[in-house]
């Protein structure tokens, strides 16, 4: 079984679904210590979090959810690094750009189940908050796979 050191959240642009996921698996219970980090795949310049992204995070017990966004570069990537991604796209695309890129997974897939986690670009605050609720549920099904990971 793979023993992972890393988990990297990846969506398109590193200030939204992939740090609230990040924030959110960080404060899990892990029986192996991983760093955590989210990366995006076109990041043209260090944004800030998304303002609604940062306003459902506070709501929900994070105080000061600062983050710069950061693109993902090849060595970032190895054999004991899990990548998360939002889509089902974002998956085949670090595929195709990435080279020693073993363990790739939507988040989705990796918790069990399928689809995407959908873009919140545009969309309501409410929406952003079921996105979270969503990420929530998810992380927590993460944390069951890779902490049974561990005991293999």
């Amino acid at each position: 079984m793979i023993r992972y050191k890393k988990v990297i959240f990846v969506d398109t642009s590193d200030n939204c679904r992939a740090p609230m996921a990040e924030l959110i698996l960080k404060r899990k219970f892990l029986t192996n210590p991983l760093e955590i980090q989210s990366r995006g795949l076109v990041v043209l310049f260090p944004e800030p979090l998304n303002p609604k992204a940062e306003a459902v995070l506070a709501a929900n017990g994070y105080p000061d959810p600062s983050h710069t966004a950061r693109q993902l570069e090849q060595e970032d990537i190895g054999g004991d690094v899990l990548l998360l991604t939002m889509e089902d796209r974002q998956k085949s695309q670090i595929w195709e750009t990435f080279e020693n890129a073993p363990h790739v997974f939507t988040l989705r897939e990796y918790a069990g189940e399928s689809g995407d986690v959908p873009a919140l670009y545009g969309q309501p605050l409410a929406v952003y908050s079921q996105c979270y609720t969503e990420l929530e549920l998810l992380l927590r099904k993460v944390v069951v796979r890779l902490n049974e990971e561990e005991e293999l």
